[in-house]
Formats: structure tokens, sequence, C-alpha cells
């Protein structure tokens, strides 16, 4: 099957590496889980919830393999598929993020699995703030499509809605990713909450309510 887009050979092969380390790291792990393992933690740092050590050590690994090849061969699917090649490098850059993320998840679950107490509550705001960032300086570089992006009907009826809301997608998305980061040292854990939500609640909507408003203002220049 042809990809639409063209794959980074290094890119490609670093999240290759990063999969097969989750995999063979995952029978070693299950060899040291106890039978209980912590798998969540709230917004204070603290355990509350566990699994079994079957599903705590290869769960992840079957997960990022399959985000993997989803996102892999997804675009071939994609009516707009040879939009792709606008943005290759946008698109190797987020699904290595991607798997990079899952994989770190997946390393702090286990480590603390093991008996080596890691602080969650700050590792994770940490990690997914720089996803962001990442995301975030790529956005706008992705064409109009119909599985990447911030796809809207309005997005997805108007190329210069789409590139616009994408430019403005792009800095929300760092802006979000760095107070992500900045929070992360804050001690009060409710405070924290309310305004990590926050700042999804503003991320989510407000790129959603931005398309809206271009499309709007676009329809009224037509009347």
């Amino acid at each position: 099957m042809k990809l639409p887009y063209k794959i980074n050979i290094y890119q490609e092969a670093a999240t290759i590496f990063i999969i097969a380390l989750c995999v063979f790291s995952s029978f070693y792990f299950y060899s040291k889980f106890p039978d209980q393992v912590p798998s969540h933690w709230n917004f204070a740092g603290e355990i509350d919830d566990y699994s079994s050590k079957g599903f705590a050590a290869f769960f992840f690994p079957a997960l990022v393999l399959g985000i993997y090849i989803l996102l892999t061969f997804i675009p071939c699917l994609d009516p707009k598929k040879e939009r792709y090649a606008d943005f290759s490098k946008a698109y190797n850059i987020l699904r290595l993020s991607i798997t990079l993320l899952m994989a770190g998840i997946y390393a702090i679950i286990s480590i603390n699995g093991i008996g080596i107490t890691l602080p969650v509550g700050k590792i994770m705001p940490i990690s997914i703030g720089f996803l962001f960032v990442i995301i975030g300086n790529f956005l706008p570089k992705v064409r109009q499509n119909w599985f990447v992006g911030i796809r809207t009907p309005w997005t997805l009826s108007s190329e210069e809605v789409w590139n616009k809301t994408h430019r403005f997608g792009g800095k929300a998305f760092v802006v979000s990713g760095l107070a992500m980061i900045l929070l992360s040292a804050i001690e009060q854990e409710i405070l924290w909450g309310v305004i990590f939500g926050g700042i999804m609640f503003v991320l989510i909507f407000g790129t959603i309510g931005y398309s809206w408003f271009l499309h709007k203002k676009a329809t009224k220049k037509q009347l």
C-alpha cells in the first residue's frame, strides 16, 4: 500500500525503536510487577486505581503499536489523501511525538509499578505540555483533510477557514502547553485541576468557536 505522504527514514526508525523497546520491556516488567499495579493517579499525584500485572505490562505496548499502525495507514482512507504530501514533515513529527508520549506514560506507570516512586502529578502535565507545544508549532502546516487537525463543519467546508483556524489553533496549543508546564509546579491540587480544566475548555471550544466565527464572517461578506 502506497502511503500518501513521504516517510522520514530517521524519524520512522526512532518511532519503531520506541515501540520495540516498549514491547521487549513489557516482559521484564511483567516478571517484576506485583499482582496489583498502580495505574491511575489523581491531580494530587495520589494513586486511586490499580490493574492486574498482565494488563499493566502488556496493554500499553499493544496500544502504542495499535496507534502507530492507525496513524501510519489511516491517511490512505482519507478522501483528501493527496494533501498529506503537503505536510509530510509535520505529520511524521506528530506520529513520533504521540508514540514517544505514550511510551513515556508506560515507562512512568511501569517504573512506579516495580516500586520506584516518581512524581506522576508533575511529570504527566509537563509531558503533555511539551506535546502540545510540538503540536502547536506544526499545526499551522497541516492542510485540509478529514483525519488530522481541527476538523469542524466550517474548517472542512472552507480552506481559508481551515488555514486561519489552524494558525490560531497553533498559537493556542503552544500557550496551553507552556501553561501546563508552568502549572505543574503549583502545589494546590484543586487550583491546578480547575486551571487545567479551564485550559482544555478554552483550547477545545476556543478553536471550534473561532472556526465558526470565521465562517460567519466569510458568509456575511458574500451577501
